[in-house]
């Protein structure tokens, strides 16, 4: 882990203030834990964008492929909540998926006229290139955490996400 940097805020009779870096001040351990929760989502979303850029996908792409592949049958309304997206962002990205061969409309096997959306095997393949990137940011996260501890922090992402969702 990356050691912050430090440097001291000047008053503000010595001129402008300067913000603290991550890690330091409210941006640090004595922090609101909401805060830190957002501030390592946005350094992580960040790291993801750059590694999937690699491979010409967004993280956004990423979700919505990952669910499809996972959850076959979906409609987009439920892709749309499962990738924490909106419902009219999912029928556009599903739209240039489609446009770039990625994903594909199938007759469902049994009602023929409904349609299902699937990855083609071109999708297939990117898909296992994005996963491939995201496992090595999961790895660089998880460093330094004994397995206990990353079983413990994960149990506790998934309470503040269930407790949420049952709040709504």
């Amino acid at each position: 882990m990356r050691k912050p940097v430090t440097h001291k805020p000047r008053s503000a009779a010595s001129g402008p203030l300067t913000p603290p870096v991550p890690g330091e001040g409210k941006r640090g351990p004595e922090g609101y834990l909401g805060y830190l929760l957002r501030q390592a989502s946005v350094a992580y979303r960040t790291r993801l964008e750059r590694a999937l850029a690699e491979v010409e996908v967004t993280q956004p792409q990423f979700a919505v492929m990952t669910m499809v592949a996972a959850y076959p049958g979906l409609s987009n309304a439920d892709l749309a909540r499962l990738s924490l997206l909106t419902p009219q962002t999912v029928s556009v990205i599903v739209a240039n998926l489609k446009r770039s061969a990625l994903l594909e409309s199938r007759p469902h096997a049994v009602h023929g006229r409904i349609q299902q959306l699937a990855l083609t095997s071109h999708g297939e393949r990117i898909l296992a290139r994005c996963k491939q990137h995201v496992r090595a940011l999961e790895r660089k996260l998880a460093d330094g955490l004994s397995p206990q501890q990353e079983r413990a922090v994960r149990q506790w992402l998934v309470k503040v996400a269930v407790e949420s969702a049952s709040a709504d």
